[in-house]
């Protein structure tokens, strides 16, 4: 080749990197060359993957010639990417060199303080490159309710990061093309919602627990291992195994939520009557109504405000927002909450409802009377009528009828919404709402077109509506006689006869609340029983717990130590004090017990010298077959699942005696 030809060559080559690098996003030289690498092989495998580069401009964690790269696409103020980040480091811990996790930012547009939260991060990452990014990830995450300006210099300064540049990337957007980028990206590719993960090109979504990730990560690896056999690089892996991935999600478009087994059929219009009574926002002859159902204490209730705010604002005098109360039993506040927004509508209508509506929002975990009164006082009530309403349950009535219609119609949990009749269950993001919403608002022209009056849609609407659930026929339910095979191991914390005809292995989570609320029917179960009934501890921290792993080893160490009397005893303190599991606390409640060697104790929690029996407990559950959530309970081998009550329990355990 000429030397004229090799310069036109490189220019050549040169432009086309430059224009492959902006057709996803801002990439570096560094990425196209890891592209260039892909070996010529056959991947023998049948998996859905996708093509997301990966380059330079990411922040990353692992070495570049990972066999496995996991994309996670996440948003610093998003609750379930918090809940993932203990599954992460499970990952990291349990895979070292062999994964690396490269980050991409999608702020959601309803939290306000992610983008600015991104924007600092990748400040980070330009200043101190990925040991200082991860450290101000670290913060900001261990800090998501204090997100604000204020707050973000804050940590930017302890971070040692350049105040001026800090300034300037939040006040002129240094990094926003970049941010931007990924979130186009994540459009693309079908990654709408965070956490959102792409593992050597294959979609994991959401908060998934550790052995989600692990199935994926394994077959991976192992698919990665016979690669390099046939002489593949480990840093050419990556780009080997995605060079032929999707570009795009084949529909990316959100439709409207499909009818599943069991569930409310999404099509079907239920009659919501309405007195005309209730709190409201937007006209009476809007042509959408949406019934909010809902509950001040309840924490996926408050998380669906921005979005509703979002559809006001998107629809405007279209779409009205009618209240109502279902204040669940296990939310102590809630009812108290529901009186005093009712009895603010009394006094100040409309304007007085939503305005003591956004001060218990924003204090899901201070809706005492003391502060339901302070509020009533900010907003000008009447305090005498208002304290006469809280202390005669006053709106008692209206709310068991609002609890018994919402019972009626299948809509138990909150928040539940109906949209012109058309039920929408939990705190779904805005594309769930916008697609039924604009279903129902051109059957509702349709209507006007024809001569039905604006104000008359609602009631035309759902006249005939379903007055009950009406779901798809239920699935089949898993084979309930099926005898799943868990050995017993042989230390294991138990209680009751050790030659029992009937073993319950107790599969749990110090921080689930679900595993102390059937606490008490275990207990019942033992009285109950006696020497029939022998039952055995067995570990099963959920990842979303942050405090569970360290908890159940901390147990361990106890029943170690001391044997079942003195586990048990901590087993109570573990539970009484779910939401105070700290390190310090398990170290009390360990001294509280009496007898622990607190040298040892604390060694083995710095060591993690039970990490392995804990994740082993959860392994045999994979290994045996069996999907759980917890609590979850194997009698004589046939599973149990959830809280269940004392019944439940009584005609399994009869089933295992005869």
């Amino acid at each position: 080749m000429s030397k004229g030809s090799s310069i036109l060559l490189a220019i050549v080559m040169a432009i086309g990197g430059f224009a492959l690098g902006h057709v996803v996003g801002s990439r570096s030289g560094t990425d196209v060359a890891e592209e260039a690498q892909a070996a010529d092989v056959q991947i023998a495998d049948d998996v859905e993957r996708f093509k997301i580069p990966v380059t330079d401009a990411q922040p990353s964690k692992g070495p570049k010639d990972a066999l496995v790269t996991i994309v996670e696409f996440s948003e610093f103020q998003c609750p379930f990417c918090a809940r993932v980040l203990p599954t992460t480091k499970q990952i990291m811990d349990t895979y070292g060199d062999k994964v690396r996790i490269v980050w991409r930012n999608n702020p959601l547009a309803f939290h306000k303080d992610a983008a600015p939260a991104a924007a600092v991060a990748m400040e980070a990452y330009a200043q101190g490159g990925n040991d200082k990014f991860w450290e101000v990830h670290d913060v900001l995450f261990a800090n998501q309710k204090a997100l604000g300006r204020e707050q973000l210099d804050g940590y930017a300064e302890k971070a040692g990061l350049d105040a001026a540049k800090i300034k300037k990337a939040l006040d002129e957007g240094t990094h926003t093309k970049a941010i931007q980028a990924d979130q186009t990206l994540a459009a693309q590719v079908g990654a709408r919602g965070t956490p959102y993960f792409f593992v050597n090109g294959r979609t994991l979504r959401g908060a998934q627990p550790f052995a989600a990730f692990q199935k994926v990560i394994d077959e991976e690896i192992a698919t990665a291992e016979g690669l390099v056999k046939q002489g593949v690089k480990p840093e050419q892996m990556y780009a080997t195994l995605t060079k032929d991935g999707l570009t795009k999600a084949a529909d990316a478009k959100p439709k409207p939520a499909a009818a599943r087994p069991g569930q409310p059929d999404p099509k079907a219009v239920y009659k919501v009557p309405l007195k005309g009574d209730e709190p409201q926002k937007g006209s009476k002859d809007a042509l959408v109504t949406i019934v909010e159902i809902s509950d001040f204490e309840c924490p996926f209730c408050g998380r669906v405000e921005p979005t509703l705010k979002q559809v006001q604002d998107k629809y405007g005098k279209d779409v009205r927002i009618v209240w109502m109360n279902n204040p669940l039993p296990f939310h102590k506040n809630a009812k108290g909450a529901a009186n005093a927004a009712l009895e603010a509508h009394a006094q100040k209508g409309n304007k007085g409802f939503w305005a003591m509506h956004e001060k218990m929002f924003a204090n899901q975990k201070a809706l005492t009377t003391d502060n339901l009164e302070k509020w009533a006082k900010e907003l000008g009530l009447n305090m005498s009528k208002f304290k006469k309403a809280l202390a005669d349950d006053k709106y008692g009535k209206t709310i068991q009828e609002q609890q018994a219609l919402a019972s009626r119609l299948g809509a138990r949990g909150t928040p539940a919404f109906f949209i012109n009749g058309r039920n929408l269950r939990g705190a779904q993001p805005l594309p769930a709402f916008t697609a039924l919403i604009d279903e129902e608002l051109a059957k509702a022209k349709a209507l006007v077109a024809k001569g039905t009056p604006k104000d008359k849609v609602y009631e035309t609407i759902i006249a005939k509506g379903e007055t009950g659930p009406k779901t798809q026929p239920a699935a089949p339910a898993p084979d309930a006689n099926k005898i799943y095979d868990i050995p017993v191991p042989k230390k294991a914390p138990t209680k009751g006869a050790a030659k029992a005809k009937v073993v319950i292995q107790e599969f749990s989570d110090f921080q689930c609340p679900f595993c102390s609320r059937v606490n008490p029917t275990v207990a019942q179960v033992v009285k109950e029983y006696g020497d029939k009934v022998q039952i055995v501890w067995r570990d099963y921290p959920l990842p979303f717990h942050k405090d569970a792993h360290p908890a159940a080893q901390a147990a361990r160490e106890v029943f170690a130590q001391k044997g079942d009397k003195a586990f048990w005893a901590y087993h109570d303190l573990l539970f009484q004090n779910q939401k105070a599991l700290s390190r310090a606390n398990l170290e009390k409640f360990a001294e509280q017990v009496g007898g622990i060697d607190m040298k040892a104790f604390k060694a083995a929690l710095d060591s993690g010298k039970h990490k392995a029996a804990v994740d082993a407990d959860m392994a045999a559950v994979t290994k045996a077959g069996a999907r759980i959530g917890t609590p979850s309970f194997f009698i004589n081998g046939k599973l149990l699942q959830g809280a269940q009550p004392y019944p439940a329990f009584k005609a399994a355990i009869d089933a295992a005696l005869k």
